[in-house]
């Protein structure tokens, strides 16, 4: 058996960082997987970076587990979370245990992911009473973008910490193991990591959180159309893809590809 729930919550415990990364299919699941990272989320971010969608809202339940179901077939060991889409649980308790439990059954995946503080702690609570593992999601939830009148920054000021503070406890008294904390302030996100029991992953949110996530195709300079100020470039894959594809052309162009040695006698 890979890294647990039990895992994720021991490393908070111990003052270890927790390393998450998304991932949508076989062969990146199995880079991310065998490169030890603690977390592979099955983000709904997928409806951007590998659909070419403009946001994240149009991506659907069966479109999740599809991708979920590659993912966890290339993975051993990391734990594999599976992002609940838009309208996935906002309509009903039943229809959220229901789809939450795809993801485990169908899917592969070890726990859910959800956005909201106060306004889901009872979804929260009743998928976690199914035996669902369930990360929470505050802050900067993109699937709110309409409401939040854009990507921007949240928690900023008294009543706007407070607000946030609240949804984290809600979260945490709701039965998360965990909750992801999006594009707020650093010292915010200091303070609920250290007001809550249950690890925090930080995306846009500063040092202080007890791990971090960041979207794959951000990390390896695959993904250009937006680059987030929070987002560190590790590779150009992207620049280096380009250039063996044209290489690859150019030989085809002038017939050096395939040579008799590539070829059957």
């Amino acid at each position: 058996m890979g890294i647990t729930i039990q895992d994720i919550q021991k490393k908070k415990r111990e003052g270890k960082r927790i390393s998450m990364l998304t991932s949508y299919d076989f062969p990146f699941a199995q880079i991310v997987d065998e490169a030890g990272i603690d977390i592979i989320l099955v983000g709904d971010s997928l409806g951007v970076v590998v659909q070419g969608r403009e946001n994240t809202l149009s991506v659907t339940m069966d479109e999740m587990i599809y991708h979920t179901m590659m993912v966890s077939r290339g993975v051993k060991n990391s734990l594999i979370i599976g992002d609940m889409p838009f309208m996935s649980y906002q309509a009903g308790i039943e229809d959220a245990v229901r789809n939450a439990g795809r993801f485990l059954k169908e899917g592969g995946a070890a726990a859910v992911k959800l956005e909201g503080g106060s306004n889901v702690a009872d979804v929260i609570t009743a998928i976690s009473r199914a035996g669902i593992p369930v990360m929470g999601h505050i802050g900067l939830t993109p699937q709110s973008v309409h409401s939040m009148g854009g990507f921007k920054v949240q928690g900023k000021g008294a009543e706007g910490a407070e607000r946030l503070v609240s949804d984290a406890k809600a979260v945490e008294n709701a039965g998360a193991f965990s909750v992801l904390l999006e594009g707020i302030p650093m010292e915010l996100a200091r303070r609920v990591t250290q007001e809550l029991s249950i690890p925090t992953v930080g995306i846009g949110a500063g040092p202080f959180c007890d791990g971090q996530v960041i979207v794959l195709h951000d990390l390896l300079g695959l993904f250009d159309r937006f680059v987030p100020k929070f987002v560190r470039r590790y590779a150009e894959l992207k620049k280096v893809s380009i250039d063996a594809i044209r290489r690859y052309r150019e030989d085809v162009e002038s017939g050096k590809f395939p040579s008799e040695e590539e070829s059957y006698k």
